[in-house]
């Protein structure tokens, strides 16, 4: 006897049949993948990928150079006693002008000169009475001719006398603009051979710059000294020796 079947069953038939290949072999698919050293999964991949990632180095490169100072800082002043404030003040104002007038003909500019500090206070006996009035003035000369510096201070001292004080003296490096063009490329050539040092003893080229970053741009030790004697006759001499100039970066390079 024949059997018929209607469109209807017919098709759903097929689809099931369909369905079940599909599932299968999506079973198929997992299970070899899962198991069989062909295999990779999506986790694996993404690992895979991490571990090839490249790596860097990061170092720490540091150049110094070394300067001649060109500029002298001079702290001096005037220390004066007098009987009431206006006599101590008229003293004192008197001695910073003689100083200033010296330094001026010495060769040292006008703006270059320049109050730093006036101080009056009362002078007292053993009976805790006032006696007289101190006033000190103090002033800061830039000197920027440094072979004329020493004949400069001295003559300031002299014009000064016996109530002239000295405080101190430093020594710059004004122009450091070469010097610290130079360090900064002594810096980077630093740098670049720590770096292939370590790209060297992993077996590895080394790779682009990818940062790099300033951590110091200068240093600096001023020479100073002070106590300059005011009945020395010959000029005061001045050493300027060397000062120091260092640029430390840090770079990270790909490897």
């Amino acid at each position: 006897m024949a059997i018929t079947t209607s469109p209807t069953y017919r098709a759903a038939a097929v689809g099931v049949a369909a369905a079940a290949v599909i599932i299968g072999a999506f079973t198929l698919g997992a299970s070899r993948s899962g198991n069989g050293p062909a295999g990779t999964s999506a986790a694996d991949a993404a690992t895979l990928t991490a571990s090839q990632s490249s790596g860097r180095i990061t170092v720490t490169g540091t150049g110094t150079v070394t300067g001649i100072p060109n500029q002298l800082i001079l702290s001096m002043g005037v220390q004066v006693n007098g009987s009431s404030v206006t006599s101590a003040l008229n003293q004192a104002s008197l001695g910073v002008r003689r100083v200033t007038t010296v330094l001026i003909r010495g060769g040292v500019a006008k703006s270059d000169i320049q109050t730093s500090d006036l101080n009056i206070s009362p002078n007292y006996n053993n009976d805790n009475q006032i006696t007289g009035y101190g006033v000190s003035e103090s002033l800061t000369a830039t000197l920027n001719q440094l072979s004329q510096a020493g004949s400069q201070i001295q003559a300031a001292v002299q014009a000064g006398g016996n109530a002239v004080t000295v405080n101190g003296v430093s020594l710059n490096l004004t122009s450091t603009g070469p010097l610290m063009a130079a360090a900064r490329a002594s810096a980077v050539a630093n740098a670049r051979a720590q770096a292939q040092q370590f790209a060297s003893a992993l077996g590895e080229p080394l790779g682009p710059v990818i940062s790099i970053t300033p951590v110091q741009q200068s240093s600096q030790t001023p020479l100073e000294y002070a106590g300059v004697n005011s009945s020395a006759r010959a000029s005061v001499p001045i050493s300027p020796g060397t000062q120091q100039v260092s640029v430390s970066i840090t770079v990270v390079y790909a490897a």
